[in-house]
């Protein structure tokens, strides 16, 4: 049975469309076969090409430009195109019955007659816009019945171009700042406060009683940064007094360094009551900014910015060690769906030092606020429009969210009820390496993934 579509192309010109193209047709439901070899500048198998043309497609697709033609010869068609084109006009010559199987694809204003009898073949134009020339040719392999698969979830050709044409940029040795993903405190008090209560209820009933305090309740305790707080709780009849049966001082430093102790707060509990501690001190100053939040798989929380918390939707920011300047767009619009955020989750870490280790996510907003509550389609947009986000976009927008965190005086500071506050640094954890790698720009990378998708532009500049 004939059911592959032969994407035939002048190596290496050519090789972004063909690419492009090949994972269009993959992620349509077609099964479509071009030259892996010689699209690395290998060696071409004529037999395997051969058997694909001949005995295998149902469409013989020519990928026409000027460089189908030698540079030094403009009317002379290279050989292995030509080669190529041999064996679909024998296909066409020995099977009539196939409609249309020899069809040109016009990307650039190449004359219409570059071979003999190709200004009688079908000719598409993907000269104006890819996607216009993709949606003729796709209407055309629906009249021709051309097969499709059913239940089409990746292409292999964008992955294999991922995996294994990019090797062009190899690791190189040069001087290279890299970023992290940890978020490090640069000032915070020099030690917090476990108080414990007979029972839940009455720490329970202290907590509610401090509702400006930084403060966390774990079972029968409560975490703060300070220990004086509004103990006295007023019921209907007389106003009384609750206090910790025991308070707990622990030293950053102890934290840190580590401590023996076989009784309540053994240093896993000092951890523990820790980590809740500072996240909470997170969550507070993001909400005090108005930002969003979803919450994940794993219930941890993915903050994102809002009209609310962002009324422009762009940041400005400056790289490090550098004066170049940049704007990014932290969220905007995506299809008919409604919005794309870019989000933050965290995770508390103590070693090599305090702070946040960080993960990025995207959230989908109908609204342009509430996040879509069903992880199915969250996932499905999120595939969708992070695969054509790479290294540079990640990294840019990692910095323009935490730049927008900053206060009017430029720091990011956590409230702590104390003289000391939790400032954390302005910017990730960075190094220097001696090593590097040429990473292509990610246009080119997603040259192969581009649709017209209705998506609001990221501003650069």
């Amino acid at each position: 049975m004939r059911d592959i579509i032969f994407i035939s192309h002048a190596t290496p010109e050519d090789n972004e469309f063909t690419i492009w193209l090949a994972s269009r047709l993959e992620l349509m439901g077609y099964k479509v076969w071009i030259d892996k070899n010689e699209l690395l500048g290998g060696e071409v198998f004529w037999q395997d090409i051969e058997n694909a043309i001949t005995k295998n497609a149902v469409k013989f697709l020519l990928v026409y430009s000027k460089n189908i033609c030698y540079p030094s010869d403009p009317k002379q068609i290279k050989g292995g195109i030509q080669k190529e084109i041999d064996y679909a006009a024998a296909v066409v010559q020995n099977n009539p019955q196939l409609k249309d199987f020899f069809t040109i694809l016009r990307i650039d204003d190449s004359p219409y007659d570059l071979f003999p009898g190709s200004k009688d073949l079908n000719q598409i134009p993907f000269t104006n816009n890819w996607a216009e020339g993709l949606g003729l040719l796709s209407k055309k392999f629906i009249k021709d019945e051309v097969p499709q698969l059913k239940d089409i979830v990746s292409s292999n050709a964008a992955e294999w171009y991922l995996e294994h044409y990019l090797i062009k940029n190899p690791i190189i040795h040069r001087k290279e700042l890299y970023y992290t993903n940890w978020w490090t405190v640069e000032n915070m008090p020099s030690a917090f406060f476990i108080l414990r209560f007979a029972n839940e209820k009455q720490a329970s009933t202290v907590h509610s009683n401090n509702p400006t305090v930084l403060l966390v309740r774990s079972a029968n305790c409560l975490v703060s940064f300070t220990e004086n707080l509004d103990f006295d709780h007023l019921s209907d009849r007389d106003t009384f007094s609750i206090e910790p049966t025991e308070i707990f001082e622990i030293k950053i430093s102890d934290l840190i360094n580590g401590y023996n102790s076989e009784h309540f707060p053994t240093h896993r509990d000092a951890e523990n009551h820790f980590k809740k501690l500072f996240k909470r001190a997170l969550h507070n100053y993001l909400k005090s900014k108005q930002l969003m939040w979803y919450e994940l798989a794993n219930n941890n929380l993915a903050y994102y910015h809002t009209n609310a918390s962002l009324p422009s939707s762009k940041v400005g920011f400056t790289y490090p060690f550098s004066e170049k300047k940049k704007k990014k767009q932290l969220f905007g619009k995506y299809l008919t769906v409604g919005k794309w955020h870019y989000g933050l989750s965290v995770r508390v870490v103590l070693h090599p030092f305090i702070g946040f280790k960080i993960k990025t996510h995207i959230v989908f907003s109908e609204n342009g606020s509430k996040a879509i509550e069903d992880k199915g389609l969250q996932h499905a947009y999120r595939r969708k429009k992070g695969k054509r986000m790479f290294n540079e976009e990640w990294r840019d927008l990692l910095i323009a969210f935490i730049t927008s965190l900053k206060n009017p005086d430029g720091v990011i500071a956590l409230p702590t009820n104390t003289e000391s506050k939790l400032v954390m640094k302005e910017m990730v954890e960075m190094y220097w390496s001696e090593y590097g790698y040429l990473d292509p720009k990610d246009l080119e990378r997603q040259s192969i993934f581009a649709v017209n998708d209705g998506e609001e532009d990221q501003d650069i500049e």
